[in-house]
């Protein structure tokens, strides 16, 4: 196996310019770095990552702490920040909390002590002690969709707010007057901003949201039906129902097909959080959709700004509704006796 002795031989310049090359100094010649490169391809040579990450105290490793691994939201994001951080040289070690404080805890602690070079985290509450002691021990970290108000780390997230306003439009459009939302749990930020733009939304249009409208659900697909169910069960049951998040959406189709309903003809049903699987159910589900593979990369180039001195920055990305057939037909155009044909 080649060394570090071989490619400097080969290449005719020092070690220590060798080691220079490989790890990116700035201070080296265009001309010498493609000598030194072309003689570690030509040897095959692969430095020792232990032996580096003692030398530089970096490991090239980024962890990954996400609320639910099952969830194809956080599949694909998790897709994509592994893609961008290979992409900058860096391997990544995912943690599933399973929106489980405590197992949240043990993966930020078990990543600490690997000694990752940083965080990124989507967190399942409003933040433990380890959470912030982590924090303030100058561990860096990035929150990606969701954060911890009044903690001051980097956030990368989507804004739903005008999706939301957009979706209860389209609804009103269509005619629904009495609309239901079944909400993530109220710790999370995501579960609390999704109800409250929901609530802004129905203002607009001078509609209430009554308690009992208002499901407390967990981003798991039993709460959305259980929750579902208790919204058929009142006596006036709601025209729609939106589902903040997908999970929750498909264990709400299967409450409303259980009681023998069909969607949209007698009770309409939309998500937030597009999925591909919206696309194939009957009838396909109207969805706010989340730009989710720019927030993980956008995530990574901030957690890699920080952890090598750069200034990272926070982000905010619009999210967008996309209708389908779960609310409904929209009215067709009325045509007068100059449309064209």
């Amino acid at each position: 196996m080649a060394s570090i002795k071989d490619v400097a031989a080969g290449a005719g310049v020092s070690v220590a310019t060798v080691s220079r090359v490989l790890n990116g100094h700035p201070s080296v010649r265009p001309d010498t770095r493609a000598r030194v490169s072309a003689a570690v391809e030509a040897l095959g040579y692969r430095p020792n990552a232990v032996a580096r990450s003692l030398r530089t105290a970096q490991t090239r490793t980024l962890g990954l702490v996400i609320s639910d691994v099952l969830n194809p939201y956080f599949t694909e994001l998790a897709r994509s920040v592994e893609d961008e951080a290979r992409a900058h040289g860096y391997s990544v070690v995912i943690g599933n909390a399973d929106e489980q404080p405590a197992l949240q805890d043990h993966h930020i602690r078990t990543l600490v002590d690997r000694r990752i070079d940083g965080l990124l985290v989507s967190p399942t509450d409003g933040g433990s002690p380890l959470m912030l002691d982590t924090v303030r021990a100058g561990t860096p970290m990035v929150f990606v969709d969701r954060w911890i108000p009044g903690v001051d780390v980097p956030v990368v997230r989507s804004d739903g707010d005008a999706a939301v306003r957009d979706l209860v439009a389209h609804l009103y459009a269509l005619g629904h007057r009495r609309l239901a939302i079944i909400a993530g749990p109220a710790t999370t930020t995501t579960g609390s901003e999704r109800v409250e733009a929901f609530r802004d939304a129905l203002r607009e249009h001078g509609l209430p949201l009554p308690d009992a409208l208002i499901g407390h659900g967990d981003f798991q697909a039993a709460s959305g039906r259980r929750e579902t169910e208790r919204f058929l069960a009142l006596a006036e049951p709601p025209e729609a129902v939106f589902a903040a998040d997908n999970l929750m959406a498909l264990g709400a189709m299967d409450a409303i097909r259980a009681r023998g309903l069909r969607i949209p003809h007698d009770i309409a049903l939309a998500a937030f959080d597009d999925i591909p699987w919206f696309v194939h159910t009957d009838p396909p589900v109207t969805a706010i959709a989340q730009p989710t593979g720019e927030l993980g990369r956008a995530a990574v180039r901030a957690l890699i700004d920080r952890i090598e001195g750069r200034v990272p920055r926070s982000a905010i990305l619009p999210a967008r509704l996309v209708v389908r057939r779960s609310c409904g037909e929209p009215p067709a155009p009325h045509r007068t006796g100059n449309s064209r044909k």
